[in-house]
């Protein structure tokens, strides 16, 4: 091992590169098998261990599913838009282009250093005009389907810089720029229509080989509510608003409406002697995050607007009220309120000394205790008086139908995907405006809208491509009049939305893919990635995908049809590593003093590969010293192989020993690896080392016998240590690559042993271990661990009370 690291890893990444070992042929006999990691962000200028459990482990598995005889195909590229490159170049001056292609170049050396089967013929990089040129394209294609649009909506915006900021640049509460706190402000924006796949979305994630927790944060995102539609009218006045509520059987306990904030109707209906008051609270609103308005253990604030809805049923007057845990953006953007029978409405009702209606729910017709009653029998509700919950739901729906006041709804909490970016680094919105024409798509042909260079970066309230005379000013499409380009940006999950259907075809410059390969080799079979893309990048590529087979681009519904979530590797003082608590692993310094294999080896042996943990160089310097032990015995079994004279042709006992553990292993290593439990399949491999080693010192051997077994181990471990295995594999003489090999099959015989060894107790206390047939009877053991000479000496003159057989482990033998 004294020269692995440094020349053992160069010397078989070229080999494979030079053979092209790893190229993918769709055409070429074997299963497809798409593995794919979630794409690198090229922020930082390395990868970290981080990037290393994400990827190592991943290239592991498919190798090995390569050997199985899949035709394997995992790419790789870079996510390479988005605003720390943005920010970095407001900071230092550095051009993102530049510095974000610099990042790229290391973390190409470095993903090649690590050995992996990535098919560089097949990279991608979301910020080159190659790429991005169809991600404008996809845009065109929602639009022209209806499922793109335009509508004014709040933005995050900060006062000191002048800017719009996206929800990833607001800090707890502050730009994170300046940290001045954040406001909203009203702008017009690009929107994804998204909500029109919900159900879709929904039903069919119980299809999905997912994570539970991520299938089960996806539904409550979702959010699909089935209910009812109220109607309710302002007093006084023509306007009137709808609320959505799952309990229509408790709108006769409404004694107030509470209104979004930013629902425009609060401007329409607040009198004048509130209107001070409203004006603040929309403004502190402002503040606030939709995370932390909603958040349950948040006091409810609100303001009376001094004006009255009418009750739908009974006719009644009710205050409305605004409240910030009420928002625009879910639902109507209003809410009825029922204290008896909400928690939170009660509270509000007892803080601000509204009503209390109390509708009573109860199987005994007894009024009960506020607050919250709940399903029974309904009292004090008119002529809806006694009905059960099911049937005052129904009752109350058909009245409201009849006087057109509500009616049967489905509700969804997911909102339509907001793309627009106020920002340079990113895929520029293929939109042209004229005045004549007013919204104009740019034509197909005139695709990529391509970034300036030469741009200003300094924030002054206006979009960096804004400040771009060159790129704003063009021509109509259509008339050949002066127009402006859109200058916003497109949200970075759009690049990232569809990348895996590139990358079968990265180099087809006539459209973005072609939809008979990309129909053959996709779904992507294994996705591998972190757990905190569950509502965002995983739900975005889920509707991408619908939306592109309902266009006929695809014959698949689903991208991902397996998902795993890998850990999280902790520094050594097992907190997240981060620069500014110094505690970052930096893969390079440990491959450069142990080599890549022992790093790889020491990620998938310290750590459940979904559960992760902290970092420990003992453990590394453990995982070392056991790849050194096995260079010592397969140098030991090479040698005998190569000089040996003791060739037997017998089968004995030593050999039946080390078959066992030979087909153990395979077994156990192919069943744990396949569902990537790498920790307990390189465990099963130390113990078939130390039974190698024990048959290596034999003084007789069979050698072509150990010629099969050192083979089986050298491709068992492959996967796990390529370039090592690689090497092992060579100096045995066989033919490259240890990879194009088949991967070794158990034999169920071989598992059966002709004789177990079984402990023997006295009293519980181990005494001896001896070798028993396997198919000993219970009495045959009995009697045979009673005439040891040991436990006969053990025992002595005391008296045998029982003996107790556990078959195949041990006996106890219990005296007095």
């Amino acid at each position: 091992m004294g020269n692995y690291s440094t020349n053992i890893d160069k010397k078989w990444q070229e080999k494979w590169e030079e053979t092209k070992l790893y190229k993918f042929d769709p055409n070429k006999e074997g299963e497809k098998l798409y593995v794919l990691e979630m794409f690198s962000y090229p922020s930082g200028s390395q990868l970290h261990a981080g990037h290393w459990f994400n990827y190592g482990p991943v290239d592991s598995w498919a190798r090995f599913k390569r050997m199985q005889g899949f035709n394997v195909f995992q790419p790789m590229g870079f996510d390479a838009f988005g605003l720390p490159a943005e920010n970095f170049a407001i900071k230092t001056g550095i051009h993102p282009q530049d510095s974000t292609f610099k990042n790229i170049k290391t973390m190409e050396a470095q993903l090649k250093a690590m050995g992996a089967m990535f098919n560089w013929d097949n990279e991608l990089i979301t910020c080159s005009p190659d790429y991005y040129k169809w991600t404008q394209w996809l845009f065109l294609e929602l639009y022209k389907k209806g499922l793109a649009y335009r509508k004014k909506a709040p933005v995050n915006w900060c006062p000191s810089c002048q800017t719009v900021l996206a929800n990833e640049q607001v800090h707890d509460g502050g730009c994170e720029r300046c940290s001045t706190e954040v406001t909203k402000k009203d702008l017009t924006q690009w929107f994804f229509k998204i909500t029109d796949y919900a159900d879709e979305l929904l039903d069919k994630l119980d299809d999905l080989d997912w994570p539970e927790k991520t299938v089960a944060m996806q539904k409550h995102w979702i959010g699909r509510s089935t209910g009812s539609q109220v109607n309710f009218k302002v007093k006084d006045t023509d306007l009137n608003f709808d609320v959505f509520t799952t309990r229509v059987d408790t709108l006769c306990g409404v004694s107030y409406v509470v209104l979004a904030p930013e629902n425009p109707l609060v401007d329409e209906i607040t009198t004048t002697e509130q209107k001070e008051l409203v004006e603040n609270y929309k403004e502190e609103a402002k503040k606030q995050t939709d995370i932390e308005r909603q958040s349950i253990s948040r006091e409810k604030t609100g303001v009376f607007t001094g004006t009255y809805a009418i009750h739908p049923i009974s006719g009644k007057e009710v205050p409305i009220w605004v409240g910030d845990y009420v928002l625009a953006t879910y639902g109507t953007g209003a809410v009825m309120a029922v204290p008896a029978h909400d928690e939170r409405d009660f509270a509000f009702a007892q803080k601000f000394h509204l009503p209390i209606e109390r509708v009573i729910a109860s199987q005994s017709k007894k009024e009960t205790e506020l607050p919250f009653c709940e399903a029974g029998v309904l009292i004090n509700s008119g002529e809806f008086d006694g009905l059960t919950t099911e049937e005052a739901k129904e009752k109350i729906v058909e009245s409201l139908a009849k006087k057109e006041l509500g009616k049967k709804k489905v509700n969804f909490r997911l909102r339509d995907w907001l793309v627009s970016r106020q920002r340079y680094w990113g895929a520029p919105i293929p939109v042209i405006y004229c005045e004549e024409c007013g919204i104009v798509p740019v034509p197909e042909n005139q695709l990529p809208v391509e970034l300036p260079y030469d741009v200003e970066f300094t924030p002054d309230g206006k979009s960096p491509l804004a400040k771009c005379e060159s790129f704003v000013n063009t021509t109509c499409p259509c008339c050949g009049k002066p127009a402006k380009r859109e200058t916003d940006t497109l949200d970075t999950f759009v690049c990232s939305s569809w990348y895996y259907l590139r990358y079968a075809d990265n180099k087809n410059t006539e459209k973005p893919f072609d939809s008979e390969l990309i129909n053959k080799i996709l779904p992507v079979d294994k996705y591998v990635g972190g757990p905190e893309h569950a509502c965002m990048h995983l739900l975005y590529a889920r509707f991408i995908t619908k939306a592109l087979r309902d266009m006929g681009y695809l014959n698949f519904s689903e991208p991902f049809t397996s998902l795993t979530h890998q850990g999280l590797i902790l520094g050594p003082d097992g907190l997240k590593m981060s620069k500014s608590k110094g505690n970052t692993i930096a893969p390079d310094d440990y491959i450069k003093e142990y080599g890549s294999d022992v790093f790889r080896m020491y990620l998938m042996f310290g750590f459940g590969y979904t559960e992760g943990g902290a970092w420990s160089d003992d453990g590394i310097k453990s995982v070392h010293r056991f790849v050194e032990r096995i260079e010592r015995v397969l140098d030991s079994a090479i040698e005998a192989i190569k000089n040996g004279e003791n060739n037997k042709t017998t089968i004995d006992k030593a050999e039946k020993e080390l078959n066992f553990w030979r087909h153990n292993t395979i077994k156990s290593v192919t069943v744990d690896t396949d569902k990537l439990q790498f920790n307990t399949a390189i465990a099963r491999m130390m113990e078939f080392i130390n039974a190698l080693s024990k048959y290596i010192q034999e003084p007789t051997k069979n050698l072509s016998f150990l010629k099969e077994v050192v083979d089986d181990y050298i491709k068992l471990l492959a996967p796990f240590a390529p370039h090592f295995s690689e090497e092992q594999w060579n100096l045995l003489g066989n033919e490259f690559s240890v990879f194009n090999e088949a991967w070794p099959k158990f034999d169920e015989k071989s598992l059966v042993k002709d004789e177990v060894e079984i402990a023997i107790q006295v009293n519980g206390k181990i005494k001896n271990k001896i070798m028993v047939a396997s198919d000993l009877n219970e009495e045959g053991i009995k009697a045979t661990s009673l005439e040891d000479e040991k436990i006969k000496a053990a025992i002595g003159d005391k008296i045998i009370v029982k003996v107790i057989v556990i078959k195949g482990r041990l006996v106890n033998i219990v005296v007095k």
